[in-house]
């Protein structure tokens, strides 16, 4: 019997999170982003160990926020109940509005 064999069963299939999982508040929050600005298009990312699946929104000015969505497929369904495009970050990166606007506005940078 090897080392990593010694986990329990029900651990080994388990993916660990650090992070809390997406909730009607983090949807509740993109749509009042959308709903409030122009333009707004979003980007999926992917679930990690680290996070749940995100959606950021961009507005037209770059303006964005970031939210957990729980699974593609919510964001996808918020995404038609809006009529807002959805795009994959990880196939199409970010608009350079948003890199632009985040030089703008260096106080919005994490620490």
């Amino acid at each position: 019997m090897g080392w990593f064999s010694r986990r329990p069963r029900a651990a080994q299939g388990t993916p660990t999170k650090l992070d809390r999982e997406g909730t009607p508040e983090d949807l509740a929050a993109l749509a009042r982003f959308a709903a409030s600005r122009q333009g707004v298009e979003f980007y999926l990312e992917p679930e990690t160990t680290a996070t749940d699946t995100t959606v950021m929104a961009i507005a037209h000015d770059g303006e964005w926020i970031r939210r957990r969505t729980g699974t593609p497929h919510a964001a996808g369904a918020l995404a038609r109940k809006h009529a807002i495009p959805l795009y994959e970050a990880a196939k199409v990166g970010y608009p350079e509005r948003m890199r632009a606007w985040n030089r703008a506005h260096p106080e919005r940078r994490a620490r």
